[in-house]
């Protein structure tokens, strides 16, 4: 499917306007990582983050929004078949510890027992089971700087001006290999959380840094994985710019040859915070190749529809 920015749609719209509200997960974040100064971020240079609304709906003190802004699947997506927290798979990059938790956006209660979906590329922009059709970066020559590779402190040297090149597009991609790495699925517990350990993704032509995801109620979990049910949520997970030009300095990311797309240019981000998708980021500042804890609470709309295909 051609990955592109979308509004949220409802299908149910009889449902009372509250049911359009998700929740900011200013506190999501549990742990520090590292000792000494840390690094929190929630957005880039110029961003502006949606104004808090309280609902009176929560009675846990949450702070409600928006439903989380829906995306399409892009073509690399695989069904839920690997069931497990770490999915690494001894891939090289920067630790991340990927926490989310999903709520019912009308109640603001947890989700227990939905299955949270994540997959994304590796550090030289490669996606698992399409290493030979997604377009990722590779080792220039010894000697060689990077072309493309970000450098400066944001704000002032982020790149501005409209992306070059475009997302991979066309529709689904059927898998052209059996590798799995970088991909996994998670029963949230009766918090609505669930916790992946994987690394800081890198990037490819066309898109900025981004973690794609969904979470699926009403089905089972069987031996071939999660099966039955529907998709309620089909999203994607963004990186503040100045983690990404931290992550660019680091091996392997800095060999990669591919030109960036920042967060401002992408053409999916929907530029609107945590609402769109834009986690919370905690690192030890001046280390983040020692590992960064990111959060995000995902308001959905359980009874809704939405498997990225419809948008």
């Amino acid at each position: 499917m051609t990955e592109q920015q979308s509004n949220d749609l409802d299908p149910q719209p009889q449902r009372d306007m509250t049911r359009r509200r998700a929740v900011m997960a200013g506190g999501a974040a549990v742990a520090a990582v590292g000792l000494g100064t840390a690094v929190a971020t929630t957005a880039s240079a110029g961003e502006t983050s949606a104004t808090p609304s309280a609902s009176a709906s929560s009675s846990s003190g949450e702070v409600c929004y928006r439903l989380t802004s829906e995306t399409t699947e892009g073509p690399y997506y695989i069904d839920a078949d690997k069931i497990r927290k770490d999915i690494t798979e001894d891939k090289e990059g920067i630790p991340l510890t990927l926490r989310l938790k999903v709520i019912d956006s009308e109640s603001c209660k947890p989700l227990a027992k939905v299955a949270v979906d994540i997959w994304h590329c590796d550090a030289l922009g490669i996606y698992s089971g399409y290493e030979d059709s997604s377009a990722g970066g590779g080792t220039p020559p010894t000697g060689t700087p990077p072309t493309g590779t970000p450098t400066g402190t944001p704000p002032t040297d982020t790149p501005t001006g409209a992306p070059t090149g475009a997302p991979p597009g066309g529709g689904h991609q059927e898998p052209t290999d059996d590798e799995r790495y970088l991909r996994g699925t998670q029963l949230t517990d009766r918090h609505g959380v669930v916790e992946f350990t994987t690394i800081f993704p890198g990037w490819y032509r066309g898109r900025c840094v981004h973690i794609h995801t969904k979470v699926h109620v009403g089905g089972t979990m069987t031996d071939a994985g999660y099966e039955g049910g529907h998709t309620c949520h089909t999203g994607q997970l963004f990186f503040a710019e100045e983690a990404v030009l931290a992550s660019a300095e680091v091996a392997p990311y800095n060999t990669s040859t591919t030109e960036r797309t920042t967060l401002d240019e992408d053409g999916i981000y929907p530029g609107n915070g945590a609402q769109g998708g834009l986690l919370n980021l905690k690192y030890r500042k001046g280390k983040i190749e020692k590992g960064v804890l990111g959060s995000l609470t995902l308001g959905v709309d359980p009874d809704a529809t939405h498997d990225g295909t419809d948008l």
